[in-house]
């Protein structure tokens, strides 16, 4: 048996209100339609997470709410701009089940990304992990505790413009 891990940045948050706190600040439309066409890409492609460690800000509990899985959540306050040492800390000693959905922020959601595969995808969007992007990596293991960086193998990388139509 192996593991998989999806990672993915929350999708685009609204700038509109400058009295909210950064952890406070919800979805825009843009990244509400992102953050659906990603669930429904997820599910489509049997993307089914047992568990999600989502970081506590209003924009991913709103992404997460936007895809729509059924998946059992735990919100986690230190990944709000976890770096990408704390989120594999996290994962190691929180994750449950064959495949976890961890949803959080960038930098650390960029670094971690680039840190935990072997290989990285031959994609410019990669490096920048905007916001909704997803990447989907395997480990040839079955304990969480055993994840080290540059041990995951890529199973799909994507961002929503590859999935709703440019305006």
């Amino acid at each position: 048996m192996s593991l998989e891990l999806i990672v993915m940045r929350h999708a685009k948050s609204s700038w509109s209100d400058p009295c909210l706190s950064d952890h406070d600040r919800p979805l825009n439309g843009r990244g509400r339609a992102s953050a659906k066409a990603i669930g429904t890409w997820m599910k489509e492609e049997g993307y089914q997470p047992d568990q999600t460690l989502c970081s506590t800000s209003a924009r991913t509990c709103e992404t997460l709410d936007h895809l729509e899985l059924d998946t059992e959540t735990n919100y986690l306050e230190p990944l709000y701009h976890a770096s990408e040492d704390r989120m594999l800390q996290l994962l190691q000693n929180r994750a449950k089940g064959k495949s976890v959905l961890m949803l959080g922020h960038n930098p650390g959601a960029a670094f971690f990304a680039q840190a935990i595969l072997s290989k990285p995808p031959k994609s410019d969007a990669f490096s920048l992990f905007p916001t909704a992007a997803v990447l989907v990596v395997r480990f040839d293991t079955t304990n969480w505790r055993d994840l080290r960086f540059g041990q995951g193998t890529l199973a799909a990388f994507i961002v929503p413009r590859m999935l709703l139509p440019q305006t």
